[in-house]
């Protein structure tokens, strides 16, 4: 007997010991994950994103591409070699008609220098050929601001889904404990023979239906934070969570986003930037209308050898030099279908860049009014969660007293759950009309 009860005593202790360190080892976890603020979010995205990376890699092409050289401005210098030779048999009849007859008569030859070309003039267009390079890369730079404006935009948007997410799953964790009590409230009147046990059932069913929901609203939650980690391109299964709050900027001024759209917006700036690359474009093809000068120069050295030639041997080395010029006559009236063709060109960059404006200041205009609309939604939707959060208080307590039915108090559950949800929903949607308005004008920042 005595065994046994010591038996019993080790078995509570190896329980308690395990339960000790299953707890210890869930608050490890619990304090070990990562709490992520939004600027942390940004940073790691714009340190780690795949399409920065890539559109930066296309501005540093364009970078390199925008030199002298590429626009035809310097000289170029080639060096070249060449080496040859030849075995024949030969059979030479000479004047007096004698032959001569040579077996194996090796000939051999070697050239080598270096040549310089340089064209002088071409009618203007190397300068412009130039010009559009450095347009392109200044292209390169906005296409980047432009990617990296989308990927602030894209990890703000999903970082808030993720801080609305979490605010929905407690909402729904408060109203499993108002089930959950008003569950237990039914069992004890049930057991004292006040209540039915269709109302424990009916309580047994909405606590099941909050638990589902629940359960949908952390597996979002979870779904949104994999999200968030491939925009960060980092390991998707990564934990974290974030600060419980939806901060909104209340203070932006439409006229000022307008004037600065006008000058940061990145699809604005690359309409320009087309428009004046079309322009640059016709004075290239009007280049070819003038005559082209090139100079060039070079040293050459030349050996050969040949046993069957009037010189068995010979040697030259010396400097060359000239000027070619030459000038379209005609091409098949080639030149005036291509200046035509730039001239439309030019027409649509034109027209593309009102098309752009005019997109824009619809976006602007239509952002901004979600914005002022969402912004007095808060203030009203805040005002009925706390309705909703009284009158459920009010109710559960008349419930508890047994003035009410379970229905009543059910129906302002959802009444307080719905204005929850819709508050928060709201708040999030404001704070995505504040991001959009940011990234038209081209302002967004996460400091």
């Amino acid at each position: 007997m005595k065994r046994q009860v010591e038996n019993q005593s080790i078995k509570m202790k190896i329980k308690h010991f395990t339960f000790f360190i299953a707890l210890w080892l869930s608050c490890t976890n619990l304090f070990a994950q990562e709490l992520l603020t939004l600027q942390e979010a940004v940073a790691i995205a714009l340190r780690n994103n795949y399409d920065i990376k890539l559109i930066k890699n296309e501005a540093v092409i364009a970078q390199n591409n925008s030199n002298l050289g590429n626009a035809g401005i310097l000289p170029v210098a080639v060096g070249n070699f060449s080496t040859g030779g030849s075995r024949q048999n030969t059979v030479q009849t000479q004047a007096s008609g004698v032959e001569r007859v040579t077996d194996g008569a090796r000939s051999t030859n070697m050239n080598y220098g270096v040549g310089l070309d340089w064209t002088v003039f071409d009618g203007f267009r190397m300068f412009a050929t130039l010009e559009r390079l450095k347009t392109l890369e200044q292209q390169g730079q906005v296409n980047a601001k432009a990617q990296i404006l989308t990927t602030i935009s894209d990890v703000v948007a999903t970082y808030y889904n993720v801080v609305k997410q979490q605010k929905l799953v407690l909402a729904y964790d408060s109203a499993i404990d108002v089930s959950a009590l008003r569950l237990k409230i039914a069992n004890n009147k049930l057991e004292i023979g006040r209540g039915s046990k269709l109302d424990v059932l009916a309580a047994k069913v909405d606590y099941n239906t909050d638990t589902s929901a629940y359960l949908q609203e952390k597996n979002l939650m979870a779904t949104y934070m994999v999200n968030l980690n491939q925009l960060m391109a980092r390991d998707v299964t990564l934990k974290f969570s974030v600060p419980d709050e939806i901060n909104i900027d209340n203070k932006l001024d439409f006229t000022t986003l307008a004037g600065q759209m006008q000058l940061l917006n990145p699809d604005l700036r690359n309409a320009m930037l087309n428009k004046k690359i079309a322009d640059l474009n016709l004075k290239e093809i009007k280049g070819d209308r003038y005559p082209r000068i090139a100079l060039n120069s070079g040293y050459e050295f030349s050996r050969s050898t040949s046993p069957t030639g009037f010189n068995t041997q010979f040697r030259a080395n010396g400097l060359t030099y000239g000027l070619t010029a030459s000038v379209n006559i005609f091409n098949g009236f080639l030149q005036r279908q291509n200046e035509r063709n730039a001239k439309i060109l030019i027409n649509s960059s034109e027209l593309s860049l009102e098309k752009v404006k005019q997109d824009l200041n619809a976006q602007l205009t239509t952002a901004y009014q979600n914005y002022i609309t969402f912004l007095d939604l808060v203030e009203l939707e805040d005002r009925n969660v706390e309705i909703a959060k009284q009158n459920l208080d009010i109710t559960l307590e008349k419930y508890r007293l047994g003035s009410i039915a379970p229905l009543e108090l059910r129906e302002a559950q959802r009444n307080a759950i719905d204005a929850s949800n819709r508050y928060v929903e709201i708040k999030y949607q404001a704070k995505l009309a504040e991001v959009t308005l940011k990234e038209i004008s081209g302002t967004l920042n996460v400091q």
